[in-house]
């Protein structure tokens, strides 16, 4: 076999093995929403599951990011309105433990998202992935406050709607 087919059949092997764990990751949980939603049970999302809800996009800087970032992701509003959210608060915990409450009123009322990507990529843990919570600050600089910063989590895995 020649040197060239060798390499074209590594290269391709590699690829698909590339393509198979994307989507065994699209294929994992990310988020568990729970409390009051329709019938009172947890709703577990992939990303694949929240990037069809619908995505929007925020480009604002903040205090973690000096100049502007574009931040991809699902409107909270849609999310909460998918599993049928009826409370008044959502509870955002984070894989560190990490728990801010959040009046519903400030997804519909700023257009709050539940960010997946950072300038097009999807955010690793290590970069306040792999969800965040993300106001639009340069937009709205009434919001570039302690309470709203306090209510930007990120490594969301879960929220309480109480």
């Amino acid at each position: 076999m020649s040197l060239f087919l060798k390499a074209l059949i590594v290269g391709a092997t590699l690829m698909l093995g590339g393509i198979s764990a994307q989507a065994a990751e699209s294929d994992k949980v990310v988020l568990t929403v729970s409390g009051k939603v329709t019938n009172g049970e947890a709703v577990d999302f992939t990303f694949a599951e929240l990037e069809a809800l619908g995505m929007s996009a925020i480009t604002t800087s903040s205090p973690w990011e000096t100049d502007p970032v574009t931040f991809e992701g699902v409107p909270i509003a849609a999310l909460l309105l998918s599993v049928g959210a009826t409370g008044e608060t959502a509870a955002i915990l984070a894989l560190n433990k990490y728990r801010t409450e959040v009046p519903i009123t400030d997804f519909t009322d700023h257009g709050v998202i539940l960010a997946s990507r950072k300038n097009g990529e999807p955010m690793p843990i290590s970069d306040k992935g792999p969800l965040f919570v993300v106001y639009p600050f340069d937009d709205k600089p009434e919001l570039n406050t302690e309470i709203y910063h306090s209510r930007s989590a990120w490594q969301v895995r879960s929220i309480i709607i109480e």
